[in-house]
């Protein structure tokens, strides 16, 4: 088959690779649609230990099972993959069990590739009036869709009476947004510099975005919910400024470094600084039926490209030269 593979730090190279085999409970699903994600992008800058090169990158699938159990049905890959035994696992939150992997990781190769190999637990199916692009879609805003449920259940009010602010508008930031509006979210800003990002945002929903530093930017103080899609200095030293006593900032992002969060006032304000990572198997399957009823807009904020060129969408991503919230490769 033909896959994408990070060779080196920087370096991907589109070349032959062989074939997965299905067994009795892994199927290979003929990979239809990948998304890029952010942790590929750490991955190919070298930055994640859990992914030495060589390896087949690449986590947000959807496509139809080529061989094993279920052969001929269109999914897409949960691609989280833990110990069914593990006490985490076994009290509903297996997205935080020590025993977890991605698809991905150097044990399951990547679904930047014709096809990949997956435990057959970890398909869900899609309806036929459902694109594979938009299926493969399901994995970032599940981890956005759990974002947000996690952020609601700390609030000390109801969305609907709450000042969101979304910092970052990739398809975390986004999405994150997205699912906001879907679950009554009362006023959503989101926060992004990239001039070109912040359009297809303003484009994508009832959003008031602006670029960091403008009149437009939540004053300090003023937002009730802060997403952190980011995880960046600037961004948690913004999330620190406008959250409001008593708020709720949730941390997304994955960027190294710890800096600019105010402890001083989330003490003093006892705001709620929480992490957030993935989604429980039953988020994952409650965003593709989001997905599949048009409950998330007309997405229209992908942009497609073909797995062969799959080396200049890192590269234009790494360049900030992308308008999209999210590059969807096709094999």
């Amino acid at each position: 088959m033909k896959a994408l593979v990070c060779t080196a730090p920087f370096k991907l190279a589109y070349r032959d690779e062989p074939d997965p085999v299905a067994t009795n409970d892994v199927v290979v699903v003929r990979v239809e649609a990948v998304g890029i994600c952010g942790s590929d992008m750490h991955a190919y800058h070298g930055q994640d230990s859990r992914r030495p090169a060589p390896l087949i990158l690449g986590h947000e699938a959807a496509g139809i099972v080529a061989s094993g159990p279920r052969a001929g049905e269109r999914v897409t890959i949960n691609p989280l993959i833990v110990d069914p035994d593990c006490p985490l696992v076994l009290r509903g939150a297996p997205h935080l069990s020590p025993t977890r992997q991605l698809i991905s990781m150097p044990t399951w190769p990547g679904a930047f590739a014709q096809f990949v190999r997956v435990p057959v637990s970890n398909l869900v199916a899609i309806p036929d009036h459902m694109s594979s692009m938009h299926a493969a879609l399901a994995e970032p805003i599940a981890v956005s869709y759990h974002a947000v449920n996690h952020g609601a259940r700390l609030l000390a009010r109801p969305l609907s009476a709450s000042r969101c602010v979304v910092l970052g508008a990739g398809a975390i930031g986004l999405a994150a947004a997205l699912v906001l509006t879907m679950q009554g979210a009362n006023e959503i800003h989101i926060g992004e510099p990239n001039a070109q990002r912040r359009a297809t945002a303003e484009r994508s929903g009832p959003f008031a975005c602006y670029a960091p530093g403008e009149a437009r930017e939540p004053a300090e103080n003023s937002a009730d919910l802060v997403i952190d899609a980011v995880g960046a200095v600037a961004t948690r030293a913004a999330a620190s400024r406008m959250i409001a006593p008593g708020g709720v900032i949730v941390h997304a992002g994955l960027l190294p470094g710890h800096e600019g969060l105010d402890i001083r006032k989330l003490t003093l304000q006892e705001v709620i600084f929480t992490g957030t990572y993935c989604y429980t198997p039953a988020e994952f399957r409650e965003t593709v039926a989001a997905l599949a009823a048009g409950r998330l807009g007309d997405l229209s904020w992908l942009e497609e490209r073909p797995l062969a060129e799959g080396a200049r969408a890192f590269a234009d991503i790494d360049a900030n030269a992308v308008a999209a919230a999210k590059i969807v490769l096709r094999p």
